[in-house]
């Protein structure tokens, strides 16, 4: 069904990115700090496989991408959008 970024937003952390969504991804927080952590969960997942992401946080209608300090940031938001809009 897939889910559309409606935005991204900036944080306090210059390393991190809010993408609002147009719907809610999941009820409960839930975070991950390395890609091993996110084994079971196929949208984390699907997001670390992006070069450069560092760190992943779903919530409510909105994920958090940390990135590493290296990373690209308008690349890392174009294969989000793309994770996201194919994501089940």
């Amino acid at each position: 069904m897939g889910y559309t970024v409606t935005d991204f937003e900036p944080t306090p952390n210059p390393n991190a990115r809010k993408a609002n969504l147009d719907r809610p991804i999941c009820d409960a927080t839930r975070s991950y700090f390395r890609a091993e952590q996110a084994a079971d969960d196929p949208v984390a997942s699907a997001l670390f496989a992006i070069e450069g992401v560092a760190g992943v946080m779903l919530l409510g209608g909105f994920v958090t991408i940390t990135k590493t300090p290296d990373a690209d940031w308008p690349a890392i938001q174009q294969h989000v959008a793309e994770v996201l809009a194919t994501a089940p």
